[in-house]
């Protein structure tokens, strides 16, 4: 069965219900009895069973996983470009 979180209008109470489908939203608030309650929307729980999903996939410490966002952080790095020859390079201005 479903977990719903609900927040009062008039107070701010929030709080959550377990209800089946079928079941009515709850209209009053059990702090306040006012019947200014809404559905707050909010993201759901999921959990990965069976074979194929394995909870190391996603939460490795030291393997691959590191190495990856090593790479990509290096990647985002700006490069340092060459002249070009262009003749604008601070080095070559002062020789001459």
């Amino acid at each position: 069965m479903p977990l719903y979180e609900y927040q009062c209008k008039s107070c701010g109470h929030r709080f959550e219900k377990i209800q089946s489908f079928s079941d009515a939203p709850v209209r009053t608030c059990p702090q306040c009895a006012k019947d200014e309650v809404e559905q707050l929307l909010s993201a759901p729980a999921v959990q990965f069973k069976g074979s194929g999903w394995y909870v190391t996939d996603y939460a490795r410490s030291g393997g691959r996983a590191s190495n990856k966002t090593e790479a990509s952080a290096s990647e985002t790095k700006p490069e340092t470009k060459p002249d070009g020859g262009s003749g604008k390079s601070d080095t070559n201005s002062g020789s001459k």
